[in-house]
């Protein structure tokens, strides 16, 4: 989640001390990264050891993928380094014989003699007043336009037109100048969400799980039916839940740190953050086709190519659903054909006298820059009827050490495994003090998980229309 390009104020929301009401206040102390995730790689800064607070806990050779924090909201910074554009809202005038041009404007960005450009017609104007307010989002403009020839007009109509900042040219004995003030980061905000699962067994059950499994093999180990043990269907389902988080996962938290959901009965908060798919998709460039080919396929490698420093060397993954890696294996097939290349490596004889045909490309290269291709399964559920896959740039921060996309758990909560046990105790026969009076037990897995990409820019995405059928 973006929230700001540059902000200098946070919501404060500190009375309430309650824990189940802690996200009223997050917006006091969230934690901070000590990382400007940069669009550019020269411009990566290093950490900013100010901004941790000594709310970054993170072990020291710990093998877990995890960073533990201890709140559940996590902020970082991008720096983006975009020239910045301002729309035009209208302008009268066509400036033939050096006439004005009345330019109205969103905001106060350009200034007297400033030049700025028309980025679709090339024509360039030189403001000759200071910006005039006539409402808080409007402001007027007297310009001219900068030629050497007093017959030139305007081109076109400059309603909607983008424009950038060019330079600034001042008089003789000039009185007054200007500074370009824009911040050039984004400020990109997480959350970490909980996630719980129960499973019950009786006394019964519990004493005879061993029995119930074995019987369900059948004969000679041929299966009637599957049943695993409970702590295996537990964690498989706890890990399910929290993997379809990171993944698919949408946030309901606003730009204040408040949530739009809450437990109807206790009016207690449900956070909920976005997985990867919802922060790249936000942000990443995408390309829409009806079938797959490599021009459209190096397009997109290319827009990809734009967002980083060198123009050729880079690697980056491309995961996909099935339906997108049989679409990307018959393309290539087909970009080989084309070529009329040497095909021997398609096929070979072997000792039997059968051939060995066809061929899995596992990783493209065009201008310099190398896509390895990766199949997700899970893609298959989220977009059955589409052909749907992701390039990414998984290159570490330079400065820092740290991946393009991280995980977050609240302190060491990753994985919390309580019992709660009844008559009978865990194993259905113990004896000893217990929990409940009931002849039964529960056990319980939850933790706690949210995933940060670092630059969501960094990413693009290929899909096919809606109309594609026939996709394998």
């Amino acid at each position: 989640m973006r929230i700001s390009g540059f902000t200098t104020t946070r919501p404060e929301m500190a009375s309430t001390r309650t824990a189940e009401d802690f996200i009223k206040f997050l917006g006091a102390k969230p934690a901070r990264l000590g990382i400007v995730s940069s669009l550019y790689d020269q411009y990566t800064t290093s950490a900013l050891t100010e901004a941790l607070m000594n709310v970054y806990t993170q072990e020291k050779n710990s093998k877990n993928s995890f960073q533990k924090l201890n709140t559940f909201m996590v902020e970082w910074d991008i720096k983006v380094e975009r020239v910045k554009k301002v729309m035009i809202i209208r302008a009268e005038g066509n400036g033939n014989g050096g006439s004005d041009v009345l330019v109205y404007m969103p905001e106060n960005y350009y200034q007297k003699y400033d030049t700025f450009i028309v980025e679709e017609t090339r024509q360039q104007f030189i403001v000759m007043n200071r910006p005039q307010r006539l409402r808080d989002n409007e402001f007027l403009l007297v310009c001219k336009i900068l030629d050497d020839n007093y017959d030139v007009s305007v081109v076109g109509d400059l309603t909607g037109k983008l424009t950038r900042f060019v330079t600034n040219y001042m008089p003789e004995m000039h009185e007054e100048g200007y500074t370009k003030y824009q911040s050039n980061l984004e400020k990109h905000r997480t959350y970490i969400s909980s996630h719980r699962c129960d499973i019950d067994a009786s006394a019964q059950y519990l004493a005879m799980e061993d029995v119930f499994i074995q019987i369900g093999k059948g004969d000679k180990d041929d299966p009637v039916y599957k049943m695993d043990g409970m702590q295996k269907v537990l964690l498989d389902n706890f890990m399910q839940v929290r993997n379809n988080k990171l993944l698919y996962g949408k946030s309901n938290m606003d730009k204040y740190g408040k949530p739009t959901l809450y437990e109807p009965e206790t009016g207690r908060p449900i956070v909920t953050g976005d997985g990867i798919i919802a922060q790249i998709e936000r942000f990443a460039n995408k390309f829409v086709f009806s079938r797959l080919n490599t021009k459209l396929f190096n397009k997109a490698l290319q827009a990809m190519v734009s967002k980083c420093e060198k123009a050729t060397g880079n690697k980056f993954a491309f995961i996909c659903n099935e339906a997108m890696w049989l679409e990307i294996q018959d393309t290539l097939a087909a970009w080989i054909r084309d070529w009329k290349t040497t095909g021997t490596f398609l096929f070979s004889k072997a000792s039997n006298g059968y051939v060995d045909l066809g061929a899995t490309y596992q990783s493209y290269e065009f201008a310099g820059n190398t896509v390895t291709f990766m199949i997700d399964r899970t893609l298959n559920i989220e977009f059955p009827n589409r052909k749907y896959g992701m390039f990414l740039d998984l290159t570490p921060d330079k400065s820092s050490g740290k991946a393009a996309i991280n995980m977050f758990t609240f302190k060491n909560g990753e994985l919390i495994h309580n019992y709660i046990t009844g008559v009978g105790g865990r194993s259905g026969m113990s004896s000893g003090e217990v929990s409940s009076r009931v002849a039964a037990s529960k056990e319980v897995m939850f933790g706690y998980a949210g995933v940060g990409v670092m630059n969501p820019y960094k990413a693009v995405i290929l899909l096919s229309d809606e109309n594609t059928s026939n996709l394998f």
